[in-house]
């Protein structure tokens, strides 16, 4: 009973709920409007940085800023020509002959270019006045690298390794005998073309005269890889480049880049000199030895003149000779007419010429000589002939005197048997105011 009593109770508060909910509900008016909004809150914390954008478009130039400091000055002109004539390299005469043929056909007959001769295929090579066609003994043309000399006066031989041939090929023991230069006649000493010595029997003999006898050497290295051989070149032989200096600015531009023209003599002398230019050094015979020309020059008088006052550089004399032309630019009558006036009947009608007594053959540059015949094989440019000099070489014979004596500028012919003998007296009775009018 008592649980039903209860279900009752709960049931008419539920009915009793309900009656108030719906009371309520339809008391409800409708919606009124909106009110005004309220203040704005404090705005919340910070989120966090966003990726960066796309770069905006670049903005306008700003005003120019102040001039700098003025800069340091700049290499004057000769500097400026001295670094592009560093930077040339040799090209070789073959380019310059492309545009210079006249010059280079007429060169290619002198001596210079045949101060060395490089053998190819083991076949001598070949000269324009004289044939090269001896062999020291034991050697064939496929042992020799390359022939020194040749042109006119004589030449001798490097072997495969780059030394100067002194010696047949395996010698153990030295033959201080062995001929190795071949020399070529010499009329005016009565000599017939043969053998010779040349430092033979010497081991090893380097070659070291690159300097004078190529063009564009350098001191380092070996030249075709032979330990023989002192320093490289880009040519054998003197060729254009020794005397015009490296060419291939030139030849990039011809008219915007000079080659070298030096005139000075002692461009000549860098090669044809010995030793101390104020000596001319001698010789056993005794003679001149070879290559002294500026040394003979420089005690002359006509050192006021420069070699190519007479010579023509790019024409040698042997050259000129072979096509009996004159040898020299000019003559010696040019500057010397007084002196061409007066001279000896007898003289002019032989036909005597001034580099007879002013010029004799005072130089050995080969074996085919005679110094009793007062005969070497190239004339000397000393010239003053000295009447009163007793002697043509100092007492110890190392050196020449500076001056012709009448041994040399006379007994080449009078006591010879060229022309009639005369005694010292004779002689430097007639030599003494040769030239004077009478």
């Amino acid at each position: 009973m008592r649980k039903q009593k209860n279900l009752v109770n709960l049931l008419v508060a539920i009915a009793l709920l309900l009656l108030v909910a719906g009371l309520l509900a339809s008391c409800a008016g409708a919606p009124g409007a909106p009110g005004p909004a309220g203040p704005q809150g404090p705005a919340g914390p910070a989120g966090p940085t966003g990726p960066q954008g796309a770069q905006g478009p670049a903005g306008p130039a700003g005003p120019q800023g102040p001039a700098g400091a003025q800069g340091p000055a700049g290499k004057d002109a000769s500097a400026a020509t001295t670094a592009a004539a560093t930077a040339a390299t040799y090209i070789g005469s073959d380019k310059c002959a492309a545009c210079h043929k006249d010059i280079s056909d007429v060169y290619a007959k002198s001596g210079h270019a045949f101060k060395l001769n490089k053998v190819v295929d083991g076949k001598a090579p070949t000269m324009p006045f004289t044939k090269i066609d001896q062999l020291p003994a034991g050697y064939t043309w496929n042992d020799i690298s390359y022939i020194i000399g040749g042109y006119n006066w004589k030449y001798r031989f490097i072997d495969k390794k780059g030394y100067i041939i002194t010696d047949k090929p395996g010698a153990t023991i030295s033959d201080t005998n062995y001929l190795n230069q071949w020399n070529f006649a010499n009329p005016a000493a009565s000599k017939e073309a043969g053998w010779s010595k040349y430092s033979s029997g010497v081991k090893e003999l380097k070659y070291t005269c690159g300097p004078c006898h190529t063009t564009g050497y350098k001191p380092t290295g070996n030249q075709d890889n032979m330990p023989g051989v002192v320093g490289t070149w880009s040519e054998p032989g003197i060729r254009c480049e020794a005397c015009h200096g490296p060419g291939s600015l030139h030849a990039a531009n011809p008219y915007g880049a000079s080659v070298q023209v030096d005139r000075d003599p002692e461009l000549c002398g860098k090669c044809h000199i010995r030793s101390d230019v104020t000596k001319i050094d001698a010789k056993s015979g005794p003679f001149v030895d070879h290559h002294e020309q500026y040394e003979e020059f420089y005690q002359s008088k006509h050192l006021a003149l420069k070699c190519v006052d007479c010579h023509n550089p790019h024409q040698g004399v042997v050259q000129l000779r072979q096509a009996k032309a004159q040898t020299t630019r000019t003559l010696c009558e040019n500057c010397h007419f007084k002196e061409a006036r007066n001279q000896s009947a007898a003289h002019l009608a032989v036909k005597a010429q001034c580099i007879d007594c002013h010029m004799p053959r005072l130089i050995a540059s080969s074996a085919s000589v005679d110094a009793s015949k007062f005969a070497g094989d190239t004339r000397v440019h000393v010239f003053a002939i000295d009447p009163d000099a007793t002697a043509q070489f100092s007492p110890d014979g190392k050196f020449l005197v500076s001056q012709v004596s009448l041994d040399w500028a006379c007994k080449s012919c009078h006591g010879t048997g060229k022309a009639s003998p005369k005694t010292d007296a004779e002689l430097k009775a007639r030599a003494k105011g040769y030239h004077t009018a009478k």
